[in-house]
């Protein structure tokens, strides 16, 4: 059986795990956390700091944290996308203001945001599909004119970039994912990169529980206290110790990926080429990360006899996102703005292929021989 996903693992996890046992300090916050903040912020650039969390899902309610979202101010985001996007903003009272999607990278289409901007406004949430990044120049001069926040869901995009600029260091903040089907794993696990630097020690308030502990520990007070709200955002650092060796090994993992990717690409051309299937499409200007190689069908019944059949062959392929706007809550948090006229129809067609670090070439290869031959 060939899984669709397999979590990383290159070896030298369990040594760097025994080494924050034998530290003494399992809690969050010690040695193997700095590291990992410190490497991010490094591929980051120009940001106040990095701070890992627990998950995607907790960087982005700090996130709605930091940007203070109350009760009836709303969020525009794309409905395609995972619903962690938008309960982050749900759970502290925001309204979800759906806009369909480009047709080519599957992104937030840049040109129906504006029209989606009212009074109550208060954040745009561009999730960079697959590691290929949104349309961040426009987005960016959109939420400026208006005076709104920009939060990457940059859950798949670490290492990718756009234009040069590494996705989830180019709006307000970034929020990505440690989870073991992303490129680097901590099991579960994310981190939020933060711009300002008066909201980076504000964050670090909030991910302590509301208290200055973090302060406390660089000896910038001599005892901590609860200062403010906030939750427990903070990882363990057995969760980061597992993290960080695969982050130290990150251009090799991504090198791996990517001869996956390419491969699939090039034994799955002639079928695009012929117009019976849609491979990815990488803008130029983006340099993406192998996070995901899909195909797109031509039709919902098509993709399901596609999986059927590849699961006839011990291959595991899946779908993705439903979008969001069309499940019960997003019906009851939400509203799409304007017309679908992608979203649904593009996810329907979506169908994820194996793809994981150490996958093997022959394992492509006979992925993509399988496809060809359901389609002969």
């Amino acid at each position: 059986m060939i899984r669709f996903n397999e979590a990383p693992y290159i070896g030298k996890e369990f040594s760097y795990i025994e080494k924050a046992i034998r530290s003494g300090k399992l809690s969050g916050g010690g040695e193997f956390t700095d590291l990992c903040q410190k490497w991010l912020q490094e591929k980051c650039g120009d940001s106040a700091g990095v701070l890992l969390t627990t998950s995607c899902t907790h960087a982005m309610e700090l996130a709605a944290m930091l940007v203070d979202i109350k009760e009836g101010d709303e969020i525009i985001m794309p409905s395609f996308t995972f619903v962690s996007t938008a309960t982050a903003f749900v759970q502290r009272g925001a309204r979800i203001v759906f806009v369909d999607i480009r047709p080519d990278t599957l992104n937030i289409n840049e040109t129906r945001i504006e029209s989606a901007i009212t009074n109550r406004t208060k954040t745009i949430v561009p999730m960079h599909y697959a590691g290929v990044g949104c349309e961040m120049d426009e987005i960016n001069t959109i939420a400026s004119a208006y005076k709104i926040a920009v939060i990457e869901d940059a859950a798949q995009g670490v290492m990718a970039k756009y234009k040069g600029k590494g996705l989830g260091s180019i709006g307000d903040f970034g929020c990505f994912s440690f989870h073991d089907t992303k490129n680097f794993t901590m099991g579960e696990g994310g981190a939020i990169v933060i711009k300002d630097a008066a909201l980076y020690e504000k964050a670090e308030i909030f991910r302590e529980k509301g208290t200055d502990r973090s302060k406390f520990f660089r000896g910038m007070v001599d005892k901590y206290t609860w200062v403010d709200k906030g939750s427990s955002y903070i990882p363990s650092e057995l969760n980061a110790a597992y993290l960080y060796p695969q982050l130290l090994e990150a251009d090799l993992i991504i090198k791996d990926r990517m001869a996956s990717w390419e491969l699939y690409h090039s034994l799955l051309s002639p079928l695009a080429e012929q117009g019976i299937i849609k491979l990815p499409d990488i803008p130029e200007y983006c340099a993406h990360n192998a996070h995901m190689f899909y195909i797109r069908t031509k039709s919902f019944k098509e993709r399901a006899s596609l999986i059927s059949f590849l699961g006839d062959r011990d291959i595991t392929a899946v779908f993705h996102y439903i979008p969001l706007h069309t499940s019960p809550a997003g019906k009851k948090y939400g509203r799409f703005n304007g017309t679908d006229e992608f979203t649904t129809y593009e996810s329907e067609r979506v169908l994820r292929l194996p793809l994981f670090y150490g996958l093997s070439a022959e394992n492509v290869r006979y992925i993509a021989d399988s496809i060809i031959e359901f389609y002969s």
